[in-house]
């Protein structure tokens, strides 16, 4: 058992409940950045009741959105620190947080569409595993995924040529699966993209760059970062807007993973991501200390 298993316990009960009652800082910033600059006034509007409806969230410790979207936890540890029955501790808490009423029950068979009545389940939570030798600490990154935003999701399995000359075809993609999107991912939206491996690799390297990373950073690989600026502008000009009735920005963010692949290949999914960024992390160090992530 990790030695600070009580700790990491009592940190994954609260990070939950932070993610499901709030929206993460950065995202948050970036959405009254987005109002006082928005000239549409049918989109003033909308932003700022999403706005007004985080501070009454906060205020009445409510859930920030009715649907509580899909859970996945990235759980990063080095040697001897991996906590103990973690996807338990993780699925007693969501459960907790359903009966409390944080979260709606919405978790069901995909064929039979059986409700658990307690967002559990086959595969749920899903928790996403990662060693790291000689890290000194337990990091735990829930988030809370909007499944409206799914609806727009696209996956792609490219060969070398039809990505084109200058990437033309892969940014053709991914205007014209935002254009597609429409207002169906509770837009403002921010949108992960995974470009490598295979169709499984693409896919989780999407969810994880828009699920994990700031959406005020900058990519540190540069033909990445320049990319992602591209491909934001880029959505943002199609006027699409704030709940899809019109506007200057439509899109907060766009965050890009790479992976190696096969030379005969090259796979790209697309993830949107709804305004409502129900996730929150917490770093716990092997001596105790705490350091909140996001």
């Amino acid at each position: 058992m990790n030695k600070n298993q009580a700790l990491i316990e009592k940190e994954v009960h609260d990070t939950i409940i932070r993610a499901v009652t709030e929206i993460s800082s950065d995202v948050k910033a970036i959405m009254e950045k987005t109002l006082a600059k928005e000239t549409n006034e049918t989109a003033k509007s909308m932003l700022s009741s999403m706005l007004d409806n985080l501070d009454i969230a906060k205020k009445k410790d409510k859930a920030v959105c009715q649907s509580p979207g899909y859970p996945t936890t990235w759980l990063s540890f080095g040697d001897d620190n991996i906590p103990t029955d973690i996807k338990k501790v993780i699925g007693d808490t969501v459960l907790e947080a359903t009966q409390k009423g944080y979260l709606r029950p919405s978790m069901v068979d995909p064929l039979t569409r059986k409700n658990s009545g307690n967002n559990t389940g086959k595969g749920v939570p899903n928790v996403e595993f990662e060693y790291n030798p000689g890290q000194k600490y337990v990091d735990f990154i829930i988030s809370f995924k909007g499944c409206g935003a799914e609806l727009g999701n696209a996956m792609k399995i490219f060969t070398p040529a039809k990505l084109g000359e200058n990437l033309v075809g892969l940014k053709r993609f991914i205007v014209e699966t935002a254009i597609n999107a429409g207002g169906k991912p509770c837009p403002p939206f921010g949108i992960g993209i995974g470009i490598g491996g295979q169709m499984d690799v693409c896919c989780k390297l999407s969810r994880k760059a828009i699920s994990t990373r700031r959406w005020d950073d900058v990519n540190p690989d540069p033909e990445l970062a320049k990319l992602e600026d591209e491909m934001r502008n880029a959505i943002n000009s199609l006027g699409i807007g704030a709940a899809g009735t019109g506007g200057d920005t439509v899109c907060l963010a766009v965050k890009i993973e790479r992976a190696h692949t096969h030379t005969a290949i090259a796979p790209v999914a697309i993830n949107f991501h709804c305004w409502v960024a129900r996730r929150a992390g917490v770093r716990i160090y092997d001596d105790g200390r705490v350091e909140k992530l996001l």
